[in-house]
């Protein structure tokens, strides 16, 4: 009798696929991990000043004698790649699993190839690394100009007369001109290295540049980081022609088409398939600037803010309806190509907090804390501005206390002054969002970082004062974190229209929200006004000192 055919046993599962998302920041090179699922997996770094010393960085740049010009070796870049790709290759990294990746840049900064870099792109090697064969004849300017950068403001200033003023300019890009941004980076060099710029074949973002190593060609600017630049028009999403008019000849050409963040570019180049054993089919999402990548990283939604509660506050904002204004940023979403988001830079954050806590609370948190336990919501009218150092948003410096009868005093009680001094952050806050378009909907959450978000106290203002439950999040790797998300987003999306639901939020501790008291809807009002009163006080002192400034310079709508 026969014996009976045993059938083998069926063949194991395929390993899940990963995502990998890159951060080219500007002290270090990150890359992070994640499966379908988003969890993480692997995570490491290249840490530029002290693993890459041959380049001599501090900080990850360079300052220059003048301290207004900074830049960076875009070949430091490039070998770091290589290295923190070997590393995970040496670790047994299969990079045969990873489906799709993605990356952010340091928002600003730009590199530039030189004529026939594409190429070298097309024709890499993989039997050499990267900067074995890109550092030479490949970018016409070697150190690229970075977000630290503050030597363009004769720059600046023409743009703005160009396009009819300060506030003329924001409503086009998104914000005023600023000496960091790309498009008056560009106009100082083709005005100073008009040699370099006619050697120029492509002008690429840090993002960018990044995606076009993993591509082996140009990668388009996507529409968030490009709203960095002074040069797009953000309800267009196109280049403005009167921006690049303005700026450089034959600009258009140089950058490119921009896309959507979103966007497929294409599958990576064959010298990492042959060279780190990546699949062919696997896809380039476009890279992004590290702002925007941290709001996919925190994973936003429609009616959320973020506010990082550092050495300077800085406050993330998911909006429909932008509002552009002279203070403040507003990008493309990188998430959903027909939102936008906004950014808020606070310079006078924790310090200043530091300093009122060591003056009424005897260098105490817990007894900071207990002063706000123990007044009332809205402060019984008192309210104050402190601006220890030139503040941001909005260009004003000095201390400014109001009781509750709106008189200007020279100090309040050691409690209320704590109070005035929380309130009217958080309130600055939520007006300066408001301005851009901000609106509380229903279900908004404010999701808080940064050292002082593990003081209840000072959340539970923040909750008072935005109407909204609080949740604290962990935003050390929030840019290479949406990054890894935005490469899952980008491989699972077939349209960059809808969002996936990868971007619903996974929270740590939501604190109780409590309505806001008319007493601080009417020092929202009253603040509203001090803005203004405190920028003529400023400007007296200027004048007072002998400046010429006018009204509309200083306000920077000239």
């Amino acid at each position: 009798m026969a014996a009976a055919q045993v059938s083998p046993p069926p063949p194991p599962p395929p390993p899940p696929p990963l995502y990998l998302g890159f951060d080219f920041s500007t002290q270090q090179l990150k890359v992070l991990v994640i499966d379908g699922n988003l969890n993480v997996l692997h995570q490491d770094n290249v840490q530029f000043d002290s693993e890459l010393s041959d380049f001599r960085t501090q900080g990850g740049v360079h300052i220059h004698s003048d301290r207004l010009t900074v830049t960076s070796p875009v070949l430091m870049w490039v070998k770091a790649l290589d290295l923190l790709l070997d590393k995970m290759k040496r670790a047994g990294f299969d990079f045969s699993r990873v489906r799709a990746l993605s990356g952010s840049g340091q928002q600003h900064g730009s590199v530039y190839w030189k004529r026939g870099a594409s190429e070298t792109l097309n024709q890499l090697s993989p039997d050499q690394d990267l900067f074995q064969q890109l550092q030479v004849c490949v970018f016409s300017v070697s150190d690229s100009p970075v977000w630290m950068d503050s030597s363009s403001s004769q720059q600046c200033l023409d743009l703005q007369a160009a396009v009819g003023g300060a506030l003329r300019l924001a409503e086009i890009t998104g914000s005023r001109a600023y000496e960091r941004f790309t498009g008056n980076q560009i106009c100082k060099l083709r005005q100073t290295r008009p040699d370099a710029y006619q050697d120029t074949e492509r002008i690429s973002l840090v993002s960018s540049f990044a995606a076009s190593l993993f591509l082996g060609d140009y990668a388009a600017i996507d529409y968030s980081d490009g709203s960095g630049m002074n040069l797009l028009d953000i309800r267009t999403r196109s280049w403005s022609e009167v921006c690049l008019k303005a700026t450089a000849p034959h600009l258009d050409q140089l950058l490119g088409a921009p896309l959507p963040s979103t966007s497929v570019l294409g599958p990576v180049s064959s010298y990492f398939v042959h060279r780190y054993g990546f699949s062919e089919t696997c896809r380039v999402v476009a890279f992004t600037g590290d702002n925007p990548a941290s709001l996919a990283g925190m994973r936003l939604q429609q009616g959320d803010i973020a506010v990082s509660l550092g050495t300077s506050d800085t406050v993330f904002l998911w909006i429909q309806q932008p509002r552009p204004a002279l203070e403040g940023h507003v990008f493309c979403n990188p998430v959903d190509w027909q939102a936008y988001m906004a950014l808020l830079c606070f310079k006078n954050g924790s310090l200043t907090r530091e300093r009122i806590r060591n003056e009424c609370a005897g260098g105490s948190w817990e007894v900071f804390s207990a002063a706000l336990r123990n007044t009332p919501l809205g402060n019984n009218g008192n309210i104050g501005f402190y601006f220890d150092t030139m503040e941001i948003t909005p260009p004003a410096v000095g201390v400014y206390r109001f009781d509750g009868d709106d008189n200007e005093v020279s100090s309040l009680s050691s409690q209320v002054e704590v109070r005035a001094l929380v309130e009217g952050q958080f309130l600055s806050r939520r007006l300066h969002a408001e301005s851009l378009g901000y609106s509380i909907i229903p279900g908004t959450r404010v999701l808080a970082t940064g050292g002082a978000s593990c003081n209840t106290e000072i959340l539970q203002v923040l909750s008072d004062v935005f109407n909204a439950p609080v949740y604290t999040i962990d935003l050390s790797n929030s840019a290479c974190l949406g990054a890894a998300y935005r490469a899952l987003h980008g491989n699972t999306t077939t349209t960059t229209t809808t969002t996936t639901t990868t971007t619903s939020t996974t929270v740590v501790k939501e604190l109780s929200s409590q309505r806001i008291s008319a007493a601080i809807n009417q020092n929202m009002l009253i603040q509203f006004i001090m803005t203004y009163v405190i920028q003529v006080s400023v400007l007296l002192k200027l004048l007072l000192a002998g400046s010429s400034v006018t009204w509309w310079e200083f306000r920077g709508e000239t």
